[in-house]
């Protein structure tokens, strides 16, 4: 197992957190210097907050533990493609590295949908890595999807296993 699967091991963790309190599953964990400083999984309905993506409260939590917002030096982990409001966190937080599971064509912007992070207005390098254990990632939010159909009888409306959040 390579040390990007391992520490997207540890963000399937939380996005099972997120799962088990009926939030999209997804899940981050940072990492700097070989230990993880900041963890996060979603909770936008938990806490009626359209900014409470794992991304973001990972952010937070890392920042907090490191008593400083500069991430330089992470690697920022999440089971699905940064949406543009984290995108734009990454950079602010000068993390320096992504690497994500799943790709989502409908709001990812590490180069899916759009690119939110090559070329950045604030001339940030930052690596970006995906597809890491993206089966893993794309099948829980596919069982989770399912899951809230079922539980909503299916009125047949259309629901994006890769929607962000």
């Amino acid at each position: 197992m390579t040390e990007d699967e391992k520490f997207m091991e540890y963000a399937l963790r939380e996005a099972m957190k997120a799962y088990e309190i009926n939030e999209v599953p997804i899940g981050c964990v940072i990492v700097k210097d070989g230990q993880i400083i900041g963890r996060g999984y979603n909770q936008v309905e938990s806490l009626k907050d359209a900014t409470a993506h794992a991304e973001i409260i990972a952010i937070g939590v890392a920042a907090a533990k490191l008593e400083n917002w500069r991430l330089d030096g992470a690697t920022l982990y999440v089971t699905l493609e940064p949406c543009p409001m984290c995108a734009g966190a990454i950079l602010n937080s000068r993390v320096s590295r992504i690497v994500y599971g799943s790709p989502d064509s409908r709001f990812g912007a590490c180069g899916t949908r759009s690119d939110v992070i090559t070329g950045n207005a604030l001339e940030r390098a930052v690596e970006v890595v995906g597809g890491v254990k993206a089966d893993d990632c794309l099948g829980l939010l596919q069982q989770f999807f399912r899951e809230m159909r079922a539980r909503k009888g299916d009125s047949g409306q259309k629901v994006s296993v890769e929607s962000c959040n």
